[in-house]
């Protein structure tokens, strides 16, 4: 029986690769041959390749979430169940930690699993896991969810949707996912683990995964497509993203952003609190339509403004926090950094016209991102800031100095800001 499976597993890569449709079969048996490890990397990476070179239909794309979904663990929760994610791409962008513990505090229920780093210097997993540890089994995530209504966890041990953490694994040397397998792989984790009422973040940028606003109306009805099917309510928030909506770029940095915002401090990233705020604020009204109880559709902004500035959002984080093992004292004013720093200064006086997100994300990797929690770049000025010569345009850190003298160097042939 398994060799038959492996046999059509293989005839439905060979068809793929020519540009044929698949069928339900085909693909579940795929999926399954993948999700058990039975296929090897060589033939997954084959399959990754086809579906970035010839893409996927619509039917093909159901078939292929449902199949990803069910070849794996369920997660299941009763009533309302709010989710967020990220198409990704925008290095620096950490609004999860800010959204969970404000829907969370509004009562509504978030088990959010996020993945690892692929093409980033951190995924929401790796920034998480600075102040709490981030794997668990199904039944640990329940218990968790049951007791302060949100979590924040790594996907990739729940075993949800198996198949696309290992097709993640293949692709991540090569740094590139296509439009279709990013749409398959956040749907499929989002029916596997249970939700509801969803909100998709999809940020365009001309140095982003989706770098024009037509691909991110293509990518918004695929998403609507695929959540009708399933029964899922969705909002697909499709923005435009020029630069990090915070400073911090690797592990500890994000979280001292976030935090920053968490403890309304006053240098706190401002255009993260906004971007965390509007997402929070349209889940919250998605899901204030079947939830009985004071608040109402519209109502969502003011109630998530409220929980954040009262320090309701911070006490939940902390509960979180706590819940997952960590540190539930963990501040902004208390994460250390690489102990290897270097301040990269302008060259001239003028104004910043660019911000590269991509280089950003190649120089905090070469510093060590993810694995070396510690490194990364901080961004001392943005978009649109007047400069003096020799003012500080962004540090780097990391905890190797051969890896912060490589990326001293990059900097000069990668330069990172673009000065008028």
């Amino acid at each position: 029986m398994s060799s038959d499976k492996h046999r059509i597993a293989i005839e439905a890569i060979k068809k793929k690769l020519v540009g044929k449709k698949l069928t339900y079969n085909e693909v579940f048996t795929l999926m399954d041959e993948i999700a058990n490890r039975r296929l090897g990397d060589v033939l997954t990476t084959y399959f990754a390749a086809a579906g970035f070179t010839e893409g996927f239909d619509n039917e093909e794309l159901y078939y292929l979430t449902k199949a990803m979904a069910e070849t794996g663990e369920q997660l299941k929760f009763k009533g309302v169940v709010a989710d967020k994610h990220s198409t990704g791409g925008m290095a620096g962008t950490r609004t999860t930690m800010i959204i969970v513990p404000i829907v969370a505090a509004a009562g509504i229920k978030i088990p959010k699993n996020s993945s690892r780093a692929i093409t980033s210097p951190s995924g929401t997993a790796d920034t998480m896991e600075v102040v709490a540890p981030v794997t668990f089994s199904p039944k640990q995530i329940k218990q968790i969810v049951e007791k302060v209504g949100g979590c924040i966890v790594w996907g990739g041990h729940l075993g949800l949707a198996p198949a696309d953490d290992i097709i993640i694994q293949v692709e991540e040397p090569l740094a590139f996912e296509s439009f279709d397998k990013i749409i398959v792989s956040i749907m499929a984790k989002k029916i596997a683990s249970g939700a509801t009422h969803v909100i998709f973040d999809v940020p365009v940028g001309p140095n982003m995964k989706i770098r024009h606003i037509k691909d991110g109306a293509i990518i918004e009805k695929k998403f609507m497509r695929l959540g009708n099917r399933f029964g899922l309510k969705l909002i697909v928030d499709v923005n435009e993203a020029r630069q990090p909506a915070g400073r911090g770029i690797g592990p500890v940095l994000e979280v001292r952003d976030v935090f920053q915002v968490l403890e309304q401090q006053k240098e706190r990233p401002l255009k993260l609190e906004q971007k965390a705020l509007r997402l929070a604020s349209k889940l919250l009204d998605l899901c204030f339509v079947d939830i009985k109880g004071p608040y109402k559709p519209g109502m969502g902004e003011a109630v998530a403004t409220e929980i954040l500035t009262t320090g309701k959002a911070l006490t939940k984080m902390r509960e979180i926090i706590k819940v997952q093992g960590g540190d539930p004292e963990c501040s902004c004013t208390n994460l250390s950094l690489g102990i290897y720093r270097h301040e990269v200064k302008s060259w001239r006086s003028g104004r910043v016209s660019g911000l590269n997100n991509r280089d950003v994300s190649v120089v905090a990797r070469i510093l060590g991102s993810p694995h070396d929690k510690k490194a990364g770049v901080y961004l001392e000025r943005k978009l649109e800031d007047k400069l003096d010569t020799n003012d500080i345009l962004c540090t780097l850190y990391s905890s190797d100095k051969w890896r912060l003298q490589e990326a001293i160097e990059t900097v000069k042939h990668v330069p990172i800001y673009t000065i008028e």
